[in-house]
This record gives C-alpha cells, structure tokens and sequence, in this order.
C-alpha cells in the first residue's frame, strides 16, 4: 500500500491478485476495482461515486453497442477517474477538476500496469483521466461515454437542479442512451 494511503482496518487484507500473464478482462478490472478502492480507503463517498460512474459508463457503452476493445478501457477509466483528486488536495489544498486532470495520469497509469492492462491502453487511460473535466474536442466514444457517466452521477450528488440538469442534456450527451438514462432519472425532457 502506498505511504499516503489510508491503513486497512485490522485484519481486511486485500484479496492477493493473479499474476499478470493470462487475466482476462473482467479479472483486471475486478482487481483493478479493489485497487482503486483501497487507494481511497476511507472515504466512503469518493468510492461510492467511482463505483456508480464505473457501472453507468458500462451501462451506456452496452446500450451504445461499444465493442469489447473500447468498452475494456472505458470501464477502467471510469473506475480510476477520478485518482488525482488525492494527490490534487495534497499538493494544492483542493480538488479541482484541471489539477485532477493534471495529477491523475501518472497514478493511473502506474496502478493500471500494476495489474497487467497493455502499455497502450494505459496511456489512453491516462488520457482520459487527464481530459475527463475538458469538455470540449471530446475525441472518441470512451471519453464521450466516460464524461456523460460522471455527470449523471454528479448531478446527482451535487443536487443540481432541473436547469443545470437540462443544461447538462443539450450541451454534453450526445448517447440515445446516456440522454435516456438523464431523462429517466430526473424526469426530465431534453430538447435537442
């Protein structure tokens, strides 16, 4: 475990991992998952928001029909989107979005490689991490994807209101899908 990680409690080892030859994607992404998980132990909400944009992003990229390549290095990114907040609050007192996506990359790299993902999913990866607060030139149905998840669970816990949310629909979906699921969640229409 990494210095400024927070201590397990007492007797909750995390379960030993595979070695890397011949994991299959889903093991990855399950040990990838408790990584990320014990790299914000502790705080509770961080990995509650993780967890929830990680299974919306998959929800959208299977309503999308995303093949299997892409779907593999959403899933990660959004499971390891937000690891700069962290190292972001350590190093300038907040968590902004720009230092997230400053910080995030390096960390989300390494834990990635730890597990075994290929070097050039890695760096697209990091890419994501270090671009999933830029809302512009969305290049790629992994990005697109990975920033409708997070902002339907931010709007969510930030308690945006109907506006932010409509707002939200007609500037960043671009998915019938991820549209479908802001609508239906907040019960709400988007135009356009």
């Amino acid at each position: 475990m990494c210095g400024s990680c927070h201590m397990q409690p007492e007797g909750s080892a995390m379960p030993e991992p595979q070695s890397n030859q011949n994991k299959t994607s889903e093991q990855m992404l399950h040990e990838l998952m408790l990584k990320m998980i014990e790299f914000d132990a502790g705080d509770t909400a961080r990995i509650q928001h993780f967890v929830k944009v990680a299974s919306f992003a998959r929800t959208i990229a299977l309503g999308e029909g995303m093949d299997a390549q892409t779907l593999l290095t959403l899933e990660a990114a959004a499971i390891v989107h937000d690891i700069g907040i962290r190292p972001s609050e350590e190093k300038y007192g907040d968590p902004s979005g720009k230092h997230q996506e400053e910080l995030g990359p390096e960390p989300a790299r390494r834990m990635l490689a730890e597990v075994g993902f290929d070097p050039a999913r890695c760096e697209r990866v990091a890419y994501l991490v270090g671009h999933h607060h830029t809302y512009t030139n969305i290049d790629g149905a992994d990005y697109q994807v990975l920033v409708e998840a997070d902002f339907l669970v931010n709007l969510f816990e930030n308690g945006s209101g109907l506006d932010a949310v409509r707002s939200a629909g007609q500037k960043i979906f671009r998915t019938a899908t991820g549209k479908w699921l802001l609508e239906t969640m907040f019960d709400v229409r988007i135009d356009g």
